[in-house]
């Protein structure tokens, strides 16, 4: 019988119940509960097997758990959260607002280091396995140019952003690609293409009975570091219409690096997603990746890392000789 990991999750909303099926998914974790700022005794889960604590006992549990994960939002959960666990656990979280990654890290590193314990941060699609794709893709072609497109799909951390504007009730954020640029980025001519060429993002808000929308589309609208540079368009719509339209969660996108090699050799390198379930990938990226903290901890190390830093053999559930005989 292996010795599982024990894995605890803090946060119990769509990358959170994700969490739950992607350890289940596997043979080598167990989860050990689910921790909430909501009143455990109000909390609905899906599976009743599943045992509920409030936030605040998440302390007890110290040399309990073994890894948490951490299923925030971006926007102010995890700027507190992955410091104050770090502090407790080896921690995993997907801190997706790039521009802000760098102090991030800085915060989790120190937290973690002080507490000997990892935290990988930034863990998903993008960032996260869409980073490393950019990186492989400038590293092999010198003379190159990446492009990032996104969708179309529902993004978890923009959505999260609307909804807490003031006067928001609910809403949904897609990003739409344009597939003109994309077939001008696969056709080897590395155009120049801004911002806004590459995608428009389209909101679906519902208003609180007394708000302003007026005010709720320019706080959008002119948010930094999620709407400002985009062309964004803001549509206000019934929660009934919320529900019945926009209930699933699907995302992708892809990872074009385009350059030349020798004598004017074109070469693409491309990676790609197409996602039926945008939380709950991400979440099976986050579960992976806690067995990584899990390994890279009981090695003596500390301090926070990020994908780049970790190797593929550390997230697999094969041993290095299965790795080498059945996917080299």
């Amino acid at each position: 019988m292996i010795d599982k990991i024990k894995v605890g999750i803090i946060g119990y909303g769509n990358l959170g119940k994700g969490a739950v099926e992607g350890i289940k998914a596997t043979e080598d974790m167990e989860l050990v509960g689910v921790f909430s700022r909501r009143d455990p005794k109000n909390l609905v889960v899906e599976d009743e097997s599943i045992k509920k604590f409030h936030v605040d006992e998440a302390k007890d549990f110290v040399g309990k758990i073994d890894v948490m994960l951490l299923c925030g939002g971006s926007a102010t959960d995890l700027p507190e959260q992955t410091p104050e666990f770090a502090r407790l656990f080896n921690t995993v979280d997907s801190y997706d607002t790039h521009a802000k990654i760098p102090e991030f890290y800085q915060a989790a590193n120190e937290a973690a280091k002080a507490s000997e314990h990892i935290a990988i941060i930034s863990v998903g699609w993008d960032p996260g396995l869409f980073s490393i794709n950019r990186v492989i893709g400038e590293a092999i072609l010198s003379k190159s140019e990446t492009y990032t497109f996104w969708g179309k799909g529902l993004s978890q951390g923009h959505s999260d952003a609307v909804r807490r504007v003031n006067g928001v009730k609910d809403g949904v954020q897609y990003t739409i690609p344009s597939d003109e640029a994309i077939e001008k980025v696969r056709s080897g001519s590395n155009p120049e293409l801004s911002t806004s060429d590459k995608h428009n993002r389209v909101c679906y808000i519902v208003p609180e009975d007394s708000a302003d929308k007026n005010k709720i589309e320019n706080e959008i609208k002119t948010m930094p570091n999620y709407f400002v540079d985009y062309n964004t368009e803001v549509h206000f719509i019934t929660e009934e219409e919320l529900k019945r339209d926009h209930s699933k969660a699907p995302h992708g996108g892809f990872v074009i690096t385009g350059g030349e090699t020798g004598e004017n050799n074109k070469q693409i390198y491309e990676f790609s997603l197409n996602l039926d379930s945008n939380p709950e990938f991400t979440s099976s990226v986050m579960v992976a990746y806690a067995r990584a903290a899990y390994r890279l901890n009981k090695e003596g190390q500390s301090g926070a890392k990020t994908l780049f830093d970790i190797a593929p053999s550390y997230i697999s559930p094969k041993t290095n000789e299965e790795l080498r005989r059945d996917y080299l």
